[in-house]
Protein backbone atom coordinates (compact mmCIF):
# COMPACT_ATOMS: atom_id res chain seq x y z
CA UNK A 1 0.00 0.00 0.00
CA UNK A 2 1.48 3.34 -1.04
CA UNK A 3 0.29 6.55 0.63
CA UNK A 4 0.88 10.11 -0.53
CA UNK A 5 2.21 12.36 2.25
CA UNK A 6 1.97 15.96 1.07
CA UNK A 7 4.08 17.39 3.89
CA UNK A 8 5.66 16.68 7.28
CA UNK A 9 2.28 17.14 8.99
CA UNK A 10 0.79 14.35 6.86
CA UNK A 11 3.74 12.13 7.83
CA UNK A 12 3.14 12.90 11.50
CA UNK A 13 -0.61 12.25 11.11
CA UNK A 14 0.12 8.82 9.64
CA UNK A 15 2.24 8.16 12.72
CA UNK A 16 -0.60 9.29 15.00
CA UNK A 17 -2.96 6.80 13.35
CA UNK A 18 -0.37 4.05 13.75
CA UNK A 19 0.17 4.97 17.40
CA UNK A 20 -3.55 4.84 18.11
CA UNK A 21 -4.15 1.52 16.34
CA UNK A 22 -1.06 -0.66 16.70
CA UNK A 23 -1.00 -3.24 19.46
CA UNK A 24 1.72 -4.35 21.86
CA UNK A 25 4.58 -6.23 20.19
CA UNK A 26 4.12 -4.35 16.91
CA UNK A 27 7.40 -3.85 15.07
CA UNK A 28 7.87 -1.12 12.48
CA UNK A 29 10.93 -1.31 10.26
CA UNK A 30 11.55 2.16 8.82
CA UNK A 31 13.51 2.57 5.62
CA UNK A 32 14.34 5.61 3.53
CA UNK A 33 17.03 8.13 2.77
CA UNK A 34 18.08 10.93 5.11
CA UNK A 35 15.34 13.53 5.46
CA UNK A 36 12.43 11.43 4.25
CA UNK A 37 10.54 11.62 7.55
CA UNK A 38 11.42 8.54 9.57
CA UNK A 39 11.78 10.45 12.85
CA UNK A 40 8.72 12.60 12.06
CA UNK A 41 6.69 9.41 11.64
CA UNK A 42 7.94 8.07 14.99
CA UNK A 43 7.07 11.40 16.63
CA UNK A 44 3.52 10.91 15.36
CA UNK A 45 3.45 7.35 16.69
CA UNK A 46 4.45 8.71 20.09
CA UNK A 47 1.71 11.32 19.94
CA UNK A 48 -0.82 8.63 19.00
CA UNK A 49 0.32 6.61 22.02
CA UNK A 50 -0.19 9.61 24.29
CA UNK A 51 3.50 10.16 24.96
CA UNK A 52 4.08 13.77 26.03
CA UNK A 53 7.86 13.55 26.12
CA UNK A 54 9.76 15.07 23.17
CA UNK A 55 10.72 12.31 20.75
CA UNK A 56 14.09 12.81 19.11
CA UNK A 57 16.17 10.69 16.80
CA UNK A 58 18.37 8.28 18.78
CA UNK A 59 21.18 8.52 16.22
CA UNK A 60 23.88 8.75 18.89
CA UNK A 61 22.01 7.00 21.73
CA UNK A 62 20.93 4.17 19.40
CA UNK A 63 17.85 3.41 21.56
CA UNK A 64 15.36 5.77 23.21
CA UNK A 65 12.65 4.31 25.42
CA UNK A 66 9.39 6.16 26.09
CA UNK A 67 7.26 4.35 28.66
CA UNK A 68 4.52 6.76 29.78
CA UNK A 69 1.98 6.31 26.92
CA UNK A 70 -0.76 3.77 26.19
CA UNK A 71 2.10 1.38 25.33
CA UNK A 72 5.86 1.81 25.60
CA UNK A 73 7.64 3.02 22.47
CA UNK A 74 11.13 1.73 21.76
CA UNK A 75 12.78 3.92 19.11
CA UNK A 76 16.00 2.61 17.60
CA UNK A 77 18.29 4.15 15.00
CA UNK A 78 20.83 1.91 13.26
CA UNK A 79 22.30 4.57 10.95
CA UNK A 80 25.79 4.62 12.46
CA UNK A 81 26.12 0.87 13.06
CA UNK A 82 27.63 -2.00 11.12
CA UNK A 83 25.97 -5.44 11.00
CA UNK A 84 28.24 -6.94 13.66
CA UNK A 85 27.45 -4.03 16.02
CA UNK A 86 23.73 -4.51 15.41
CA UNK A 87 24.06 -8.20 16.33
CA UNK A 88 25.44 -7.10 19.70
CA UNK A 89 22.30 -5.06 20.46
CA UNK A 90 20.16 -8.22 20.81
CA UNK A 91 17.21 -6.46 19.20
CA UNK A 92 14.95 -9.42 19.87
CA UNK A 93 14.86 -8.42 23.55
CA UNK A 94 12.65 -5.54 22.40
CA UNK A 95 10.35 -7.30 19.95
CA UNK A 96 10.00 -10.39 22.11
CA UNK A 97 9.63 -8.21 25.25
CA UNK A 98 12.18 -10.36 27.08
CA UNK A 99 13.60 -7.64 29.33
CA UNK A 100 11.16 -4.78 28.65
CA UNK A 101 7.39 -4.31 28.78
CA UNK A 102 5.60 -5.21 25.53
CA UNK A 103 5.28 -2.15 23.34
CA UNK A 104 5.82 -0.75 19.86
CA UNK A 105 9.31 -1.07 18.40
CA UNK A 106 10.22 1.45 15.67
CA UNK A 107 13.59 0.90 14.00
CA UNK A 108 15.07 3.56 11.71
CA UNK A 109 17.51 2.39 9.03
CA UNK A 110 16.12 -1.13 9.36
CA UNK A 111 17.67 -2.10 6.02
CA UNK A 112 20.96 -2.43 7.98
CA UNK A 113 19.57 -5.24 10.14
CA UNK A 114 21.31 -8.59 9.61
CA UNK A 115 18.13 -10.39 10.78
CA UNK A 116 14.47 -9.52 11.18
CA UNK A 117 11.63 -10.51 13.51
CA UNK A 118 9.04 -13.08 12.45
CA UNK A 119 6.35 -10.42 11.85
CA UNK A 120 6.58 -6.69 11.21
CA UNK A 121 5.48 -3.72 9.13
CA UNK A 122 7.99 -2.22 6.75
CA UNK A 123 7.41 1.45 6.03
CA UNK A 124 9.58 2.71 3.22
CA UNK A 125 9.58 6.51 2.99
CA UNK A 126 10.58 8.23 -0.23
CA UNK A 127 10.86 11.84 -1.27
CA UNK A 128 9.77 13.15 -4.67
CA UNK A 129 12.10 16.10 -5.15
CA UNK A 130 10.63 17.25 -8.47
CA UNK A 131 8.46 19.88 -6.77
CA UNK A 132 11.06 21.32 -4.40
CA UNK A 133 11.97 24.34 -6.54
CA UNK A 134 8.35 25.22 -7.28
CA UNK A 135 6.96 24.93 -3.75
CA UNK A 136 10.02 24.92 -1.48
CA UNK A 137 8.93 21.53 -0.16
CA UNK A 138 8.79 17.97 -1.39
CA UNK A 139 6.14 15.31 -1.61
CA UNK A 140 6.73 12.13 0.36
CA UNK A 141 5.36 8.67 -0.06
CA UNK A 142 5.02 5.91 2.51
CA UNK A 143 4.90 2.36 1.22
CA UNK A 144 3.56 0.10 3.97
CA UNK A 145 4.17 -3.62 3.63
CA UNK A 146 3.05 -6.07 6.32
CA UNK A 147 5.04 -9.26 6.83
CA UNK A 148 3.18 -12.03 8.71
CA UNK A 149 0.79 -9.47 10.23
CA UNK A 150 -2.33 -7.56 9.26
CA UNK A 151 -3.16 -3.88 9.09
CA UNK A 152 -6.06 -2.42 11.04
CA UNK A 153 -9.15 -1.15 9.23
CA UNK A 154 -8.17 2.40 10.19
CA UNK A 155 -4.83 2.05 8.42
CA UNK A 156 -6.40 0.29 5.45
CA UNK A 157 -8.90 3.15 5.09
CA UNK A 158 -5.96 5.43 4.30
CA UNK A 159 -5.63 3.49 1.07
CA UNK A 160 -8.95 4.87 -0.10
CA UNK A 161 -8.06 8.43 0.90
CA UNK A 162 -4.43 8.67 -0.17
CA UNK A 163 -3.77 5.68 -2.40
CA UNK A 164 -1.24 6.27 -5.18
CA UNK A 165 -0.86 2.89 -6.87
Amino acid sequence: MKILLEDALATQNLGIILGKTLTANSIILLEGDLGTGKTTLVQGIGEGLGINETIVSPTFNIINEYTQGRLPLYHLDLYRLESREILGLNLETYWEALEVAPGIVAIEWAQRMPYKPSSYLTIHLTDDNRDIQASNSSIRFAEITPFNCTLSEKILSLTEEYHCQ
